[in-house]
C-alpha cells in the first residue's frame, strides 16, 4: 500500500492498495462495492490498469477490515513487511510508544519493536510511501527511524552507529567524571573531614566553593547531561515521559534547589540553604557509566549474526568470455560458472559441474568433517573448499543464498516477541507516569509528616524515587535473552525460525517423531550378510550385486551401492529373469545365481533351513531376509533395511531424561515399527499411518491441552509440523526454507532435539531471572528510596546511591543474558568426531556403513 495523502483530525486518510486478481471491469465493481461496505470508508476508486484501489478512510478507521473485505470478494490485497532501525529508545516505555506511533500510520497492519536490537518490524499492505510515512511518524514521536538495508550493509551501518554511540558515551562519561570528581572531593570530603572543611573555608572561602561547584555542576548538567533534556523534555511535554524524563526531573530538581540555595538563599526557610550539586553531577555520571557499560554489553548480544556475515565472501572468480575474472559478489548471476581453488570460501550457492574436492560445511551443519563434493552435488555459499579445485554453476545468489536465508531467519527470531513480553509491555506503559506520581506523593508526605528540615528531606527523597526507577531493565529483560539464546542455538546447528518457539518448546510434554529419515537414516542399506561354509563374503556380494544391477528396486540399489563402496568389481549379468513375488535369476561370469525370497529357492529344490535361526533373528529385528544361491547351492542370507541413525538412541534417552514422553509415528507395518522401537526408549508406537493421518495423531496427543512437538523431515511431514505446538524439521544443510517448521535442525543429528529443548528451558529461565531482577529491583528499592525504612530504622537512600543502583540494574540484566553464551548442551552433537587433517584428492573414500556380522 502506498499513502498518497494523509490527513489529520476529521479529514480522511487516503491509502492506495495494490490488488491482485482483477481482470475486467466487473472485478473493479466488485472490489469497490466490497470496500464501500466497510464501516469508516468514505470513498474508493479502483484502477484496473494499475491494479490499485485508492481508499479514503475516516478518522480512526483501520486498514485491516478493508483488506478482509477485498479478500472476501475474491481478490488478494498485497501485504509487505519492513524492518526499521530506530534510534532514541532507551527504556521499556519507549517501546510501547514507538509501537503506538507505528500502528497509528494508515496502512500499517501490525508493528513490533525490540529494544535490544533497536529495530521495529511492521506489516503493511504495500509500497514505499507507507514506509516513508512510518519513518516520519516515528521521527515526529521523537524516535528517528530509517528502513534497514540488506543484512551486510545494515550490519556495517549498525556497527558504525554502535561505535559512534560508544565513542559519544565515552567522551561524555570522561567529561562528566572529570568535572564531578572535584565537586565530590570538596563537598563530601568537607563533610567527612573537619580539617579539610576548615582548610578549604579558610583558603578558598565557602562562597567561592559554592560558585566552583555551581560551575562544574552546570558543565555536567548541560554538557554530558544535555541528552536527558533533549529526549526527556519533549517526551514529558507529549505526555509520554520516559527514563530520560525521570533523570531530567530528578537532576534538575537537585540542581535548581542548589542554585537557589547558592544565589538566592533568602527564598528558602532558615537553615535550609543546602546544596546538592554533587548529587546531580554524580547521578549524571553514574547513569552515563551505566549506559556505556550497557551499550558495550548489548553489542555482544548480536555476535552470532555478525559472525555469520563474516563468512560471506566479498568477491567471486567466474568464467566470462572464456576467461577467469574476479568480480564483486553483487555481480554474480544465476548460471555463472564459479571457479574454486583450495582454501577459498564459496561465494554463492550452486551445483558442481566439474572437478571434485572436500568442503567444510561446519558453518551450516555443525559437522566438522569435510564433505566430498563432485559433479551434481550441491554446494553452499560461505562454506570453505579444503582441498582440490572444482567449478560450479551458481544457482542462488544475493538474498537467495542459504547464508542470507539463515541471517534473515535469525533476525526475525531475534526481533520477535515472546508471549511473556506482552505482560511486560502493559506494565511499562504505565511505569514512568506511576514513578512520577510516586515521587510527587513522596514529596507531599515528607513535607506533611517529615521531621525538620522537611523541605530538604522531601526533595532528596523525591529525587531518589525518580532516579532509582529503571524501566530500562524491564525492556531489556526478554529481548536480550532471545538474541543470545537464538545465537547460541545457531552455533549448535539449531535455527529458530520464530522467537516464540523458544518459549513454546520449554513447555512441551510429548515429542512425536517421524521414523523414516528422522529416527532412521531414510535410505535402505545392506545391514546384514551371512555366508555358508565354502563361500567368501566379498565374492558372494560381488555376484549378487551383479544380478541386482538390472533391478531398480531400492533393495537392489542398496546391495549394489554396498558392493561398490567396498571397491568390488561388479560384472555384467546375462540371462536375467525376474519372477514377481519371488526374486530374480541370472548368469554372472558363467555361474547361475538365484536371489530372492525363501520360496524362490525352495521352488528350485534348495534347502534354506541352515539359515533358519539367522532368518528368525532378522525377522525379530524387523528386517526381511533375502537369500542367494550360486550354482544350485545355498550361499548366503542378506538383509536390507533402513537402519537407525547412530545418534538416535542417545538422543531419545536424553529426551526421556528431560521428562518428555516419546511417540514414534510411521507408515511402516506394525511389526517393523515395533521391532525398531524395541531397543529405543519409545513410549508409544503409531504405525501404518499415512502422511495426512499424522495430523490426527498429533491432535489426539494434544487432547487436554498437552503441548506436543513433532520432529519430521519437513517435506511430507509438513501438515504434522504445522499442527504441532512446535514443529522441528530435520534439515539437510541446504533445506532450511521449511515454511511449516518453527525450528530447523540444520544437520540430521537427532541429538540437537534434546539440545534445543534444554536451550529453550535455559533461555526462558534466564528471562525469568531477568524479569525477577527488573521487577523485584523496582518493587523493593522504590519504596526504600521513598523512605519507608526511615520511621523504623532511620535509613534514607542517597540520590547518588540511587543513581548507581539504577545504572547497574540494566547492566546486570544484559550481563545475565550473556551468560547464555556459556550454555552447554546436554549432548555434544559432534564430541566424538575428530577433525581430520586436510585431505588430498584420492586420500579419502566414503566409509562403508556399520554392518551386523552374523557368523554361522
Amino acid at each position: 500500500m502506498t499513502i498518497s495523502e494523509a490527513r489529520t483530525g476529521a479529514r480522511a486518510a487516503r491509502i492506495v492498495i495494490p490488488v491482485d486478481g482483477m481482470s475486467c471491469a466487473s472485478c473493479v465493481g466488485r472490489v469497490e462495492q466490497a470496500v464501500l461496505a466497510v464501516p469508516g470508508v468514505e470513498d474508493v476508486s479502483v484502477n484496473l490498469a494499475t491494479n490499485r484501489a485508492s481508499v479514503a478512510l475516516g478518522a480512526g478507521s483501520a486498514t485491516q477490515p478493508v483488506l478482509d473485505a477485498i479478500r472476501k470478494a475474491g481478490y488478494e490485497p498485497r501485504e509487505e513487511e519492513v524492518d526499521l532501525s530506530v534510534t532514541g529508545m532507551n527504556c521499556a516505555s519507549c517501546v510501547g510508544r514507538v509501537e503506538q506511533a507505528l500502528k497509528a500510520v494508515p496502512g500499517v497492519l501490525d508493528g513490533t519493536v525490540n529494544l535490544a536490537t533497536g529495530r521495529a518490524h511492521a506489516r503493511y499492505a504495500g509500497g514505499a510511501d507507507t514506509v516513508a510515512a512510518m519513518t516520519a511518524a516515528l521521527t515526529a514521536a521523537g524516535y528517528p527511524a530509517q528502513p534497514i538495508l540488506d543484512a551486510a550493509t545494515q550490519t556495517d551501518r549498525d556497527r558504525e552507529m554502535r561505535e559512534a554511540e560508544l565513542s559519544g558515551l565515552r567522551r561524555d562519561l570522561i567529561i562528566a567524571a572529570l568535572a564531578t570528581l572535584p565537586i565530590v572531593v570538596v563537598e563530601m570530603g568537607a563533610h567527612l573531614f573537619d580539617g579539610l572543611h576548615h582548610a578549604l573555608a579558610g583558603s578558598v572561602g565557602e562562597t567561592n566553593i559554592r560558585y566552583l561547584s555551581f560551575l562544574l555542576a552546570s558543565l555536567v548538567q548541560f554538557g554530558p547531561g544535555l541528552p536527558f533534556y533533549r529526549k526527556g523534555g519533549p517526551a514529558l511535554l507529549r505526555g509520554a515521559p520516559d527514563m530520560n524524563s525521570l533523570v531530567m526531573l530528578g537532576t534538575t530538581t537537585a540542581y535548581l534547589y542548589s542554585v537557589v540555595s547558592t544565589f538566592m538563599p533568602a527564598l528558602l526557610p532558615n537553615g535550609l540553604d543546602y546544596t546538592y550539586f554533587e548529587a546531580g553531577a554524580v547521578i549524571v555520571t553514574l547513569i552515563l557509566f551505566g549506559r556505556y557499560a550497557e551499550a558495550r554489553a548489548k553489542g555482544r548480544t548480536g555476535d552470532a549474526i555478525r559472525q555469520l556475515l563474516t563468512l560471506q565472501a566479498k568477491t567471486a572468480r567466474i568464467l566470462r568470455d572464456e576467461r577467469e575474472q574476479d568480480v564483486a559478489l553483487a555481480e554474480v548471476r544465476p548460471g555463472d560458472i564459479v571457479v574454486m581453488r583450495p582454501g577459498e570460501r564459496l561465494p554463492v550457492d550452486g551445483e558442481v559441474v566439474q572437478g571434485s574436492s572436500f568442503v567444510d560445511e561446519s558453518m551450516i551443519t555443525g559437522e566438522p568433517i569435510p564433505v566430498r563434493k563432485g559433479p551434481g552435488d550441491e554446494v553452499v555459499g560461505g562454506t570453505v573448499n579444503k582441498a582440490g579445485s572444482f567449478r560450479f554453476r551458481a544457482t542462488n545468489v544475493g538474498a537467495d543464498t542459504l547464508l542470507a536465508q539463515i541471517v534473515r531467519t535469525m533476525e526475525a527470531a531475534q526481533g520477535s516477541k515472546l508471549p511473556i513480553q506482552a505482560i511486560v509491555d502493559k506494565v511499562t506503559m504505565w511505569f514512568v507516569p506511576a514513578v512520577i506520581a510516586a515521587a510527587l506523593l513522596t514529596f507531599v508526605v515528607w513535607m506533611a509528616f517529615g521531621p525538620s528540615p522537611a523541605l530538604s528531606l522531601a526533595i532528596v527523597n523525591a529525587v531518589a524515587v525518580l532516579i532509582i526507577a529503571c524501566p530500562c531493565a524491564m525492556g531489556l529483560a526478554t529481548p536480550t535473552s532471545i538474541m543470545v539464546g537464538t545465537g547460541k542455538a545457531a552455533e549448535m546447528g539449531v535455527l529458530f525460525r520464530r522467537g516464540d518457539a523458544l518459549q513454546a518448546l520449554r513447555d512441551v510434554a510429548v515429542i512425536a517423531l517421524d521414523k523414516t529419515g528422522t529416527i532412521t537414516k531414510g535410505r535402505p542399506e545392506l545391514t546384514d550378510i551371512a555366508v555358508a561354509a565354502g563361500f567368501a563374503e566379498d565374492e558372494v556380494l560381488r555376484l549378487v550385486a551383479a544380478v541386482e544391477t538390472r533391478s531398480e528396486h531400492p533393495i537392489a540399489e542398496a546391495i549394489v551401492a554396498d558392493a561398490r563402496r567396498r571397491g568390488l568389481v561388479v560384472a555384467e549379468p546375462s540371462e536375467f529373469a525376474a519372477e514377481p513375488g519371488f526374486g530374480v535369476s541370472a548368469t554372472v561370469e558363467g555361474r547361475a545365481l538365484l536371489v530372492g525370497a525363501d520360496r524362490l529357492l525352495t521352488a528350485r529344490g534348495i534347502d534354506v533351513s541352515p539359515f533358519a535361526a539367522v532368518a528368525a533373528q532378522l525377522g525379530d529385528q524387523g528386517r526381511s531376509p533375502l537369500y542367494a544361491a550360486i550354482d544350485g547351492r545355498l550361499a548366503a542370507v542378506l538383509a536390507v533395511a533402513d537402519p537407525l541413525k547412530e545418534t538416535s538412541l542417545e538422543a531419545l534417552e536424553a529426551l526421556r531424561a528431560l521428562g518428555i514422553r516419546i511417540v514414534m509415528i510411521t507408515g511402516d507395518n506394525r511389526r517393523t515399527a515395533e521391532a525398531i522401537a524395541r531397543g529405543l526408549p519409545i513410549d508409544e508406537v503409531v504405525a501404518e499411518v499415512l502422511p495426512a493421518g499424522k495430523v490426527e495423531v498429533i491432535k489426539r496427543l494434544q487432547a487436554g491441552g498437552t503441548r506436543v512437538a513433532f520432529v519430521g523431515d519437513g517435506i511430507n511431514d509438513a501438515p504434522a509440523l504445522a499442527q504441532a505446538d512446535v514443529g522441528l524439521a530435520i534439515g539437510t544443510g541446504t533445506d532450511i526454507a521449511i515454511e511449516s517448521a518453527d525450528v530447523v535442525l540444520m544437520s540430521g543429528d537427532l541429538r540437537n532435539v534434546p539440545n534445543a529443548v534444554a536451550l529453550s528451558r535455559a533461555t526462558i529461565r534466564n528471562i525469568a531471572e531477568n524479569l525477577f531482577w527488573a521487577f523485584g529491583y523496582n518493587a523493593v528499592l522504590i519504596p526504600v528510596a521513598a523512605g519507608v525504612l526511615y520511621p523504623s530504622f532511620g535509613i534514607l537512600m542517597s540520590p547518588m546511591f540511587a543513581g548507581l543502583a539504577m545504572a547497574l540494574s540494566s547492566v546486570s540484566v544484559v550481563t545475565n543474558a550473556l551468560r547464555l553464551k556459556g550454555f552447554r548442551p546436554p549432548l555434544a552433537a559432534h564430541a566424538n568426531r575428530e577433525m581430520p587433517a586436510t585431505p588430498r584428492p584420492g586420500d579419502m573414500r566414503p566409509m562403508a556403513p556399520a554392518r551386523n556380522r552374523l557368523n554361522l
